[in-house]
């Protein structure tokens, strides 16, 4: 029997007997690894565990703890639920089943809507499978063959995506018991893997997304090895809706949202509190660092979008207006009025780099049913900034950006992941300049030894990025932060500076922003906090809680003095009992309660009371401010 030779993880290589496959590759390794195995790749592909590896390879082994094992883990268990519904339900049609960034989910075509009752019999009827251990197993067919069975099984939907394929391109079925579905895979072992799942929520979805077409059912579910780690999961999601920033948003009068304006939120005086620090902040630490900050229009000639390349990748997203019976654009991005700001003037290479810092409003349609409070929203503030550069300036202004970014997170408690995302299909621009791009980031990255995660296609349109993936309280993730290295509009713009041989160069264009959008930002921030903001946040630093009326006018005394010292304070006026001013405090997640009576009057004190702590006693009022202030002085 001919061998051959397998490079494992850590680039360690054994020899193998041809056509082993890769569940007894994974328990040559270690029998712990072969229980938990999920999949592998084979030289970069997916493939079942059952895959006979016929030539040298490089073979890595996956579980749950991968990003590819799990999706693979979800999308098996995708086919679970359409193969509880087709049993329960058999005149249901099946759309697809993928796996998504926290779960999956299954589109059907079915004449009455599923009902809370269906759901849990669909749950009862997985379990049923799970519990039958059914493996599964992979059928490669021609197209013919596919079309055939597909037709047979009465699955338009199915027939439709096998249609659109190539004649000659690789079709495969997947089978679990007497359930077969069309699919690439690959899968899990068998069915018996999934040890935990729970049906989440059923929602409307359009064919392939498109309005036109027949609205279908879709369920969402989440599944894992270990019935803790669904526990887990859930508790997760309960703490989530209790955190959510909408609710959240109206309890502590932050921001509304009004039908009157879909998309577009309201900020109250509270909000503004918060949003002004955080613009307070942006700008205090960019000028520290060179930024210039610049103002650019809202609407501007559409004739601008087209010679930036935006109007090709975002025209369906962006607003329109007529000026003089010319065609104008609302901008969905702030980078051409930057390229013109800097156009406007001539630039010598001493004048180098130039960071143009701008909080610029931008606004883009997106559809109704993707709004989400301050997350997804139509209008919003970018923190922008360009930089001009010369190409020998690249990696130590991408730098620059990495530890401002970082600065900023470490800030407000954050970790984060770093991903590099590479060239788009739909892009504009030479394979060198893409491949120049790329390096200098990666280049950045190393040198600044931060690990990160290759992001296949997901670049810009104009240039590769370097995205920031921040962690809040409950573990998930939110990408925030962007360096983005552009080569393309300082080509198409025309951009120059005179270099130190008194010929014109093209400069080299970085765009990037910290929070992303503002509104977003706090929208993270009043879930990650749960709405209890730190001291230096927080809208309300200290409410002022007199015990009846009489201590009314000591009360406004200790309200001035605190204001004085730069605290936001509040006083609660309310002819009320003191117990219920406390409970509504603590419901606002005010950092610190001042209880004044008889005594504190007296001998000019406050009672403090703590919202993580409780009462901490009496404290002179001066000495309170000094408190304040140690809290907030690296804010301030």
């Amino acid at each position: 029997m001919s061998e051959i030779q397998v490079t494992l993880k850590g680039g360690v290589k054994k020899t193998y007997p041809k056509g082993i496959s890769l569940l007894e590759i994974a328990e040559d390794i270690s029998k712990k690894l072969a229980k938990e195995a999920l999949v592998a790749k084979v030289d970069g592909v997916l493939r079942d565990l059952s895959y006979k590896v016929q030539d040298d390879s490089v073979v890595e082994i996956l579980t749950f703890d991968d990003e590819e094992g799990r999706k693979v883990f979800w999308h098996s268990t995708s086919h679970v639920m359409a193969q509880a519904v087709k049993r329960l339900f058999p005149d249901a049609k099946l759309a697809i089943g993928p796996a998504i960034d926290e779960g999956f989910y299954y589109d059907f075509d079915m004449e009455e809507s599923f009902s809370p009752s269906d759901i849990e019999q669909i749950e009862k009827e997985m379990a049923k499978i799970i519990a039958e251990n059914y493996s599964f197993s992979r059928k490669d067919v021609s197209r013919d063959e596919a079309l055939s069975d597909l037709e047979e099984q009465n699955e338009p939907y199915k027939v439709e995506l096998v249609q659109a394929l190539e004649d000659d391109a690789n079709i495969s079925f997947y089978n679990q018991g007497e359930f077969s579905d069309l699919c690439a895979g690959p899968h899990i072992p068998s069915t018996g893997k999934i040890k935990a799942f729970k049906l989440t929520s059923l929602a409307g979805a359009y064919w392939r997304g498109d309005e036109d077409n027949k609205m279908l059912q879709r369920i969402y579910g989440i599944s894992f090895p270990k019935k803790s780690m669904l526990d887990e999961y859930l508790h997760r999601i309960e703490e989530a809706k209790k955190r959510d920033h909408r609710k959240l948003g109206r309890e502590l009068d932050l921001f509304s949202l009004h039908e009157e304006g879909p998309g577009f939120p309201f900020f109250h005086p509270k909000g503004m509190v918060l949003w002004n620090i955080l613009i307070d902040f942006w700008r205090k630490e960019h000028q520290k660092r060179g930024y210039q900050e610049i103002k650019t229009p809202i609407i501007l000639n559409e004739e601008l979008w087209q010679r930036s390349g935006h109007w090709e990748h975002y025209k369906d997203n962006m607003y329109f207006t007529k000026i003089d019976d010319m065609a104008y654009a609302v901008k969905p991005m702030n980078c051409p009025g930057g390229i013109l700001m800097y156009k406007s003037n001539s630039h010598s290479y001493r004048d180098l780099p130039i960071r143009l810092g701008e909080l610029g409003i931008v606004h883009r349609h997106e559809k109704s049913g993707v709004l989400h409070g301050l997350m997804r929203v139509r209008c919003f503030t970018q923190d922008d900034a360009h930089i001009f550069m010369m190409p020998s300036q690249i990696e130590e202004e991408i730098i620059g950006v990495i530890d401002l970014v970082d600065y900023f997170y470490k800030i407000f408690g954050f970790e984060y992941h770093v991903e590099l995302s590479t060239r788009p299909e739909n892009s504009m621009g030479s394979d060198e300049l893409w491949e120049q791009a790329t390096n200098a980031l990666q280049k950045a990255l190393e040198k600044k030894g931060m690990p990160y995660k290759i992001n296949e296609g997901d670049g810009a349109f104009y240039g590769p990025k370097i995205d920031f993936h921040l962690k809040d309280s409950l573990g998930r993730t939110w990408q925030c932060g962007t360096i983005q290295l552009d080569f393309q509009m300082p080509e198409r713009f025309d951009l120059s500076y005179i270099g130190p041989d008194g010929e014109k160069h093209r400069p080299v264009m970085i765009h990037r922003v910290i929070y992303g959008s503002i509104e977003r930002f706090i929208g993270i921030l009043i879930e990650h906090y749960g709405g209890a903001f730190p001291m230096w946040l927080a809208p309300v630093q200290a409410r002022i809680l007199p015990i009846s009326e009489k201590h009314l006018e000591y009360a406004r005394k200790v309200k001035q003095q605190l204001e004085e010292a730069g605290i936001r304070v509040e006083l609660d006026e309310r002819n009320e009992k003191i117990g219920y001013k406390i409970r509504e405090a603590q419901m606002q997640k005010t950092p610190y309660m001042l209880i004044v009576g008889d005594k504190e009057a007296e001998e000019n004190t406050v009672s403090v009371r703590v919202r993580e702590k409780g009462d901490t006693g009496q404290q002179s009022i001066e000495s309170f401010i000094e408190e304040v202030k140690e809290l907030t002085a690296k804010f301030n």
